[in-house]
Formats: C-alpha cells, sequence, structure tokens
C-alpha cells in the first residue's frame, strides 16, 4: 500500500519548521482515581513524537480517552494523567490545552497535548467543518494511531483529506507493513488461528480467511461449533448450532482448495465452568452430555504446534481454551510455545491474544504484536481501512501534483 511515510518527510528536511499534528492512540486504562494503570499506548507513541521534535516542528499531539459525551467535557475525560505521565517519560514539559480547535499557538521545538479529541462536537461523524477547522491548524498531519484505523471520523480521516500533507506515522506504517507481510504477500503455508467465545463475531473472518490460508485453526467456542458441523457430540458447550451451515461451508471452501481446518482429537472437559473444577482429557467422540469443552488436547495441541512450527506466516487471534484457568491453559501455552519457535514470520492481535502473550512472555519471538483490536479484526475480515483508503489517496494525489 502506497503512503507517504512521516519518517521519509522528516529525512527529507520536509518536516523543519512545520506545524505538526499527531493523532496518537492515547486511550490508557485508569482505576477509580484516574491513575494510568497500565502506559504501553503511551510509551509507544513517543517515537513519532520525539521524531517530530528532533526534525523541527512545532507538534500538536491529541487522542480520545474513553467515551465521552461529545460538547460535554467532564473532569474524567481529561488527558491530563496522559500529559503528565508522557511529561514524565519524556523528561520535558507538555502544556495541555483546551478548546483548541479554532486555534493553537505551538512554536518549533514546542510540544503541546490537545485535550481529548472526542469532545469535540461532530468529531465521532465527521463533521466536514470541524475537520477543516483541525486541518487549517497544521502543515503536515501524521496519522499514528493504528487501533481508531477503522474509524472514519473527524481527527482520524476528516483532517487526512483536508490537510496540506496527510502521512503515516511509525506505528500506522509498521502495522500496514505487517498486515501486507501476513496477508497480501506471505510465505506459505499461510496459517490462521482464529478462536473466541462466537462463531458469529468471526463469521465473516472465517469466510475471508477460508480462501487465502492453508491451514485454518479455530479454537474456544468456534471449535465447539466446527466440531458440531464434523458431526461431534460437545455436551454442554459454548456452541452456536445455528451457525453449523456456516461452519460447514468454511470447511467445504478449505477441502476445495487443498487447506483444511484441522477438528480436535481430543478435547479438555469438565463438569463446572470454574477454575477448580475438575479436568479431564478425552478422544472427541467421547463427550458426554454434561461436560463442558474447555480446552483442546495435548494429542491435539501436540498436532497444531507441528503445523505452526512448520508454517511460513501465522495470523494469531484468540486462546483456544479458557487459559485463564490454570486446568485448562495447556493448549493455549503449546501454541503460544510453538509459534514462538517457529520460525514463520507471525502477526498477533486481539486483547485476549495479547493477555496469552504476556502471560507465557513471547512478545520478542512474535514477529509482529498488533495494537488495534477493532481495526486488526477488519483488516482479517479484509475490508479496507478508512485511515489506509485516505492515506492512499492523498499519496496519490501528491504523486500525481508532483
Amino acid at each position: 500500500m502506497n503512503v507517504i511515510r512521516f519518517s521519509d518527510l522528516c529525512a527529507q528536511g520536509q518536516v523543519t519548521g512545520k506545524r505538526v499534528f499527531i493523532r496518537a492512540d492515547l486511550n490508557v486504562p485508569q482505576d477509580e482515581a484516574g491513575v494510568i494503570t497500565e502506559d504501553t499506548r503511551v510509551r509507544a507513541s513517543i517515537p513519532c513524537i520525539q521524531m517530530a521534535l528532533d526534525a523541527g516542528a512545532a507538534v500538536m499531539v491529541t487522542s480520545h480517552l474513553g467515551r465521552p459525551t461529545e460538547g460535554e467535557f467532564k473532569p474524567a475525560d481529561s488527558l491530563a494523567p496522559v500529559a503528565q505521565r508522557m511529561a514524565e517519560l519524556m523528561g520535558r514539559e507538555i502544556p495541555l490545552i483546551a478548546n483548541w480547535v479554532d486555534g493553537v499557538t505551538v512554536q518549533p521545538g514546542q510540544l503541546v497535548m490537545l485535550e481529548n479529541c472526542r469532545v469535540n462536537p461532530g468529531e465521532k461523524k465527521n463533521n466536514e467543518a470541524l475537520a477543516k477547522k483541525m486541518a487549517a491548524l497544521c502543515d503536515i498531519f501524521v496519522h499514528d494511531a493504528f487501533g481508531t484505523a477503522h474509524r472514519a471520523e473527524a481527527s482520524t480521516y476528516g483532517i487526512a483529506q483536508f490537510a496540506k500533507v496527510a502521512c503515516a506515522g511509525p506505528l500506522l506504517a509498521a502495522e500496514m507493513d505487517a498486515i501486507t507481510l501476513a496477508l497480501a504477500n506471505p510465505k506459505r503455508p499461510l496459517v490462521a488461528i482464529v478462536a473466541g467465545s462466537k462463531v458469529s463475531t468471526k463469521l465473516t473472518i472465517l469466510k475471508s480467511l477460508a480462501d487465502k490460508v492453508d491451514q485454518l485453526i479455530v479454537g474456544g467456542g468456534i471449535a465447539n461449533t466446527f466440531m458440531l458441523a464434523a458431526g461431534l457430540k460437545i455436551g454442554k458447550s459454548l456452541a452456536e448450532p445455528g451457525l453449523v451451515a456456516d461452519a460447514k461451508a468454511v470447511m467445504d471452501a478449505m477441502q476445495a482448495r487443498g487447506a483444511a481446518v484441522p477438528i480436535p482429537t481430543d478435547v479438555v472437559t469438565a463438569k463446572t465452568f470454574s477454575p477448580d473444577a475438575v479436568a479431564t482429557v478425552k478422544a472427541a467422540t467421547e463427550v458426554a452430555d454434561d461436560d463442558l469443552i474447555l480446552d483442546i488436547g495435548p494429542q491435539t495441541a501436540a498436532a497444531l504446534a507441528a503445523q505452526l512450527k512448520s508454517a511460513g506466516t501465522i495470523v494469531w487471534n484468540g486462546p483456544v481454551g479458557v487459559f485463564e484457568f490454570a486446568a485448562f491453559e495447556n493448549g493455549t501455552k503449546v501454541i503460544a510455545h510453538a509459534i514462538a519457535e517457529s520460525n514463520a514470520f507471525s502477526i498477533a492481535g486481539g486483547g485476549d491474544t495479547l493477555g496469552a502473550i504476556a502471560k507465557y512472555g513471547i512478545e520478542k519471538q512474535v514477529g509482529y504484536i498488533s495494537t488495534g483490536g477493532g481495526a486488526f479484526l477488519e483488516v482479517l475480515e479484509g475490508k479496507t481501512l478508512p485511515a489506509f483508503e485516505i492515506l492512499s489517496r492523498r499519496a496519490a494525489e501528491a504523486a500525481s501534483a508532483a
């Protein structure tokens, strides 16, 4: 995908003295007192900001935080804790500016944070007048918030339409590169792991991947629905019987291409859904009517691990069992370590997936960890994200005007 990269503009000396507006993703978790409990997104946003400062730009950065009501600013909506944490990490003062839409004064070498952009009336509906006002604040707009790339809002899309220059920051560019590597030009075999509680929430993803991948590993409640489609009994396990025909269609589409959806040959069951439930390993053909399937069995996990170790590319979204419970974590643990040990390029995304990666300490062995939940899923569905579309269009316009 052809977009203008902010790093290239900096390297070419096109940023010096310019007003740079960075849309970051600083939507961090906070406790009831407003204290940031996890600052990964703040840390991840700093390289782009520092790049702009080092290039001699006048820098503005904004983000959404939480779910504020447009036009009704409350103290809990404020980016003040974020500005304070970023100031600590960068070792510099970062003024926080409210009511900034009609004008901001910022000098080259200075960094200011603009208050929660989602409070501005018209933000979520991508109001054109608001977008034009934002665009007028800057010479260069930098989109560096992949977590919002699937939303066409004023601070993510509209401003990119009307700014003099619109480009991708290093975080967004890295996501684009990883996604292209994993899905557009994958090294084969391409193996996708799609797991979670419901087929319905990921049915379009499964259908899209069925046309692309060599192996489609399903887990969790999704696997239970596929087991039903394969004619197996699943007891009282979480599943969606109404989508068995859809699951069968995915299996048939894969089979027609000489690919496969591996169905578990053994499972780990319990009588109740609880951390202290007794775990029983049994063949997939022997699930009792009162059993809950809470993980794949060791035989299935070993077979899937072997496939992953010989893969060329791995896309991972979702743990394959209830990995939060020690008795039912083996499947996810085995798969996580297989991905870590594989020579494949791996890309992983989704909240529960990131939790598993952290739990098993394999962050450095995963090729790319995506920061965007909804955006990552939409890419897997085969959708073109609004941010990618507008930045690509602006790059084409710039090239034709040159």
